[in-house]
């Protein structure tokens, strides 16, 4: 009775009179909408006191604790029936993504945020050859006279950051600038050098032994005979290096935190402590003299 003097008095002044909620009698519900309540009331239960867990025992574990944060991201990721094939020697960064129909040779390296797509057709990549960062490779199905259209990079080939390798063929030795753009069906030849940002437009032979640059990419002149060494010099020291990343990437977690805890001790022992103690530095990252 209340409730409905205050509504016609709202009325009367013109104001708006919110909806009555509907009712709450359960014997007013149907099974199962009453099951769905249930089910959504135990749910959150089990949530919250998941959620509670979590924290008591992050709390208790302190500087060990581990917050895994959810992620689809998958490396190495096969696509229906087409499966990449990575060589164990080879290096593939965490956050790179190989997909499909893509094989990496012995010594090879994909550097972080590089994108090898063979989903329409294949990608081949050969010994001792570096995809470095943010480089993106793919294919396509077939050109307008239905030639089949793969992308296949040699052995010893550097492929500079943020390049674009599109259905194309990167023979031996070859280097590929930063940011440079190879299209559809283009071939650069064993041995020769594409300058940063060039475009090589599809169709195009970049010869032996020839600097190319340019949008579109036009012969600039032959390569010197440094420039020439320099070639097989390129990925001979990204292969090195990319085993340094390698090893950090393969650590296991619980090598992590013994990295952790002994950084941490490098970074704040107090040496004359040690010292008075006898306790002398057997990690070989920091000897006393006293203690020699």
């Amino acid at each position: 009775a209340c409730s409905a003097r205050a509504d016609t008095g709202n009325r009367a002044r013109g104001q708006r009179v919110p909806p009555r909620p509907p009712s709450l009698s359960l014997g007013r519900e149907s099974p199962a909408a009453m099951a769905t309540s249930v089910l959504r009331t135990v749910g959150g239960m089990f949530r919250e006191s998941g959620a509670a867990l979590e924290r008591l025992g992050m709390a208790m574990q302190g500087k060990y604790a581990f917050q895994e944060q959810l992620s689809r991201h998958r490396t190495i990721m096969g696509l229906g029936d087409k499966l990449p094939s990575v060589d164990a020697d080879a290096f593939v960064a965490p956050s790179a993504s190989v997909v499909g129909d893509v094989s990496v040779g012995a010594g090879s390296s994909v550097w972080y945020g590089a994108v090898l797509r063979g989903d329409v057709n294949s990608i081949r990549i050969g010994c001792n050859t570096n995809i470095q960062d943010g480089t993106v490779v793919h294919v396509a199905k077939h050109n307008v006279k239905g030639s089949l259209l793969p992308t296949i990079v040699g052995d010893n080939v550097t492929v500079g950051h943020k390049a674009m390798l599109h259905a194309c063929t990167i023979e031996d030795g070859a280097l590929v600038g930063m940011g440079a753009t190879i299209m559809d069906g283009a071939v650069v030849k064993s041995g020769s050098m594409v300058a940063a940002g060039a475009l090589v437009t599809s169709g195009t032979e970049v010869a032996s032994g020839q600097l190319w640059g340019g949008s579109p990419a036009k012969l600039m002149r032959e390569l010197t005979a440094e420039e020439k060494a320099f070639l097989n010099v390129s990925a001979e020291e990204y292969t090195a290096l990319a085993q340094g990343h390698k090893t950090e990437a393969d650590k296991s977690f619980e090598t992590l935190l013994a990295d952790m805890d002994e950084q941490e001790y490098l970074t704040t022992r107090d040496e004359a402590y040690d010292i008075s103690l006898g306790v002398i530095n057997t990690s070989g990252k920091k000897e006393h003299a006293d203690l020699v």
